[in-house]
């Protein structure tokens, strides 16, 4: 289950990131009160935690279940 929810807060960081590079639009400051605001410092900050814990995804071996399963 936390693999899931990192994985969907790095998503979130990437639409994020793609928005500012494409529309120079940051969403989360747009839509939390500006990048200064405690929230969204918050889900920054979530979005850092999830891409952290991703890089163990990285070095895990597959697990049986996901073996069977392809």
């Amino acid at each position: 289950m936390i693999d899931r929810i990192s994985l969907l807060l790095v998503i979130i960081g990437a639409l994020n990131w793609g928005s500012v590079a494409l529309f120079q639009l940051d969403l989360v400051a747009y839509l939390f009160g500006g990048s200064d605001a405690m929230i969204s410092r918050v889900v920054y900050a979530l979005v850092a935690l999830g891409g952290i814990w991703c890089i163990s995804l990285l070095f895990r071996e597959p697990s049986a279940r996901q073996i069977q399963d392809h």
